[in-house]
C-alpha cells in the first residue's frame, strides 16, 4: 500500500469517528429542554427494575443529578448521588426493604432504580447540582398484594372497566412474555396495570392518551385516586406450546462422557448447574431463579411434576403450602421430607438452574427474627396472649358491674 492510500484511509477513519462524536452530541440537540416543566407519567410493578433516561440537557452541563420528592411542593427533597462519583449499584446486591439510596444507580445520564416499592413513587427531576431541572417523571409504583391472576384455560376473563360519571378505570395490559418452558405445555402470561380516564387531571402532567394516567399518577385528585385504589392489578395467564431450539454440537462435560462411553450406560450428567441445599424440616424456604426479574417468563419443575401456575401461584389457594409469588420465587412453607428432590427453574424458556433439596430433622437451629417462619410465630403467640388478657379482663368486668348494681344472681346453697 502506497503513501497516497494510507493517507485517504486515514481521513476517512477521522471523518467517520467525528461523524460518530457528532452524532452523540445531537442526541440531546434533537430533545429541546421543554419551557414550562412537566411531567412523563410512567406505572410500574413492585419489585420491578426502571431505567429513567435524561431526554434533554443544555450542551454545557456534562453531569446531571437526580432528585426525588414524594409530593410536589414537598419541603423533603432527596438527592440520588454523592456528588463525588457514585460507586454503580448492581441489581444483584438490592435487597427488597432497603432504602432507595442504596438501590439507585446513575449511567449515562440515566437514573437507575433496582426492585422498586410502592413508596418509591413520586417525582423524579433530572437536573444540575445548583438545583437546575431539565426533565421531569412521574413514576407509580403499583403493589403486587391483592394482584388478580385470571386464567384463560379455565374460561376466566379480566375484570370489566369501571364507569363512575366522567371516570374512566381499566387495566392496561403489558405484552405476552414468551412461553416459560419449551418441548412441553408451558404458561405465559402478560400483567396489567391500573389506568384511569378523567377530565379532572392536571394539565401539567404528560399522557400517552389524551386525559389518561396511571391510578397512582400525581396528576389524579385525591378523592378520585382513593377510589381507584380499589382497582387491583391483573395477571392474565394462558397455556403455550413451542418447539425447543436444536442443540447441533455438543459441550462440556457431556461431549466428554459420549467419546469416553463406549460400554454400558453413561453416568448421569445433569444439563444445567445444581446447587445443592439442606434445609431443616419444618422451616420454610424461598427460592429464587439466578437473572430473573419480575417481568421475565419464569417456570418451576420438581423432578418431573411441572407447577404450573393454574395451581400453584399465590393466593389461588389460601392453605398452599407450596406456591409461586408474582415475583417469580418459589415458596415452600413448613418443609416436609416429601419436599426433597430437585427443583429446576426455567427463565424465558430455558432451564438455566437446579436445586437439590435435602431436608433434614437433625441439627440446632437458631431462631431469628430475619426468618419468617419465627416472625409468625412470635406474632400468633402474642395475639393469643392478649386474646386471653382481654377475655380476662372483660369476665372481671362484667363480674365488677353485676356486683356494684346487684345484678347478678346468688350461686351461693
Amino acid at each position: 500500500m502506497n503513501l497516497a492510500h494510507t493517507t485517504v484511509l486515514l481521513w476517512v477513519w477521522g471523518s467517520l469517528q467525528a461523524f460518530e462524536i457528532v452524532e452523540k452530541e445531537d442526541i440531546f440537540q434533537r430533545t429541546p429542554c421543554p419551557a414550562f416543566l412537566i411531567f412523563d407519567n410512567a406505572a410500574y410493578l413492585a419489585d420491578m427494575s426502571f431505567e429513567l433516561p435524561c431526554r434533554c440537557k443544555p450542551e454545557e452541563v456534562s453531569a446531571v443529578v437526580w432528585y426525588y420528592q414524594k409530593h410536589l411542593g414537598s419541603s423533603h427533597t432527596k438527592v440520588l448521588t454523592d456528588f463525588d462519583g457514585r460507586v454503580l449499584t448492581e441489581e444483584t446486591q438490592a435487597r427488597v426493604g432497603s432504602d432507595m439510596l442504596v438501590r439507585f444507580s446513575i449511567r449515562m445520564f440515566s437514573l437507575l432504580v433496582f426492585r422498586a416499592q410502592p413508596e418509591d413513587s413520586g417525582l423524579y427531576f433530572c437536573g444540575t447540582r445548583k438545583g437546575d431541572y431539565f426533565y421531569a417523571y412521574d413514576v407509580d409504583i403499583q403493589s403486587g398484594e391483592g394482584m388478580v391472576a385470571t386464567f384463560k384455560d379455565l374460561g376466566q376473563e379480566p375484570f370489566a372497566d369501571e364507569h363512575r360519571g366522567s371516570l374512566h378505570i381499566f387495566t392496561a395490559f403489558w405484552e405476552w412474555t414468551p412461553c416459560d418452558r419449551c418441548g412441553v405445555r408451558g404458561e405465559q402470561w402478560r400483567i396489567g396495570l391500573c389506568y384511569l380516564r378523567s377530565p379532572d387531571l392536571s394539565p401539567r402532567y404528560q399522557k400517552t392518551l389524551p386525559d389518561v394516567v396511571s391510578c397512582g399518577s400525581q396528576a389524579v385528585p385525591w378523592k378520585l385516586r382513593a377510589t381507584a385504589r380499589e382497582h387491583k392489578p391483573e395477571l392474565l395467564v394462558q397455556s403455550c406450546v413451542v418447539p425447543c431450539e436444536k442443540k447441533t454440537t455438543q459441550q462440556g462435560v457431556m461431549a466428554i462422557f459420549s467419546y469416553v462411553s463406549k460400554v454400558g450406560s453413561r453416568p448421569w450428567v445433569p444439563q444445567v448447574p445444581i446447587q445443592f441445599h439442606q434445609q431443616r424440616l419444618g422451616h420454610g424456604l424461598i427460592i429464587s431463579c439466578p437473572g430473573a426479574r419480575p417481568e421475565h417468563a419464569v417456570a418451576w419443575d420438581k423432578d418431573r411434576q411441572y407447577l404450573y401456575r393454574t395451581q400453584y401461584l399465590k393466593g389461588v389457594n389460601r392453605s398452599m403450602r407450596v406456591f409461586i409469588d408474582h415475583g417469580n420465587h418459589l415458596h415452600i412453607r413448613f418443609t416436609q421430607l416429601s419436599d426433597r428432590g430437585i427443583y429446576y427453574c426455567w427463565r424465558q424458556g430455558v432451564q438455566v438452574a437446579g436445586f437439590r433439596l435435602g431436608v433434614t430433622s437433625q441439627g440446632r437451629y437458631r431462631p431469628s427474627f430475619s426468618d419468617p417462619e419465627t416472625r409468625s410465630a412470635v406474632e400468633l403467640t402474642l395475639i393469643g396472649y392478649l386474646f386471653i388478657t382481654a377475655v380476662f379482663v372483660t369476665i372481671h368486668l362484667c363480674r365488677c358491674c353485676c356486683y356494684l348494681f346487684r345484678c347478678c344472681p346468688n350461686f351461693s346453697p
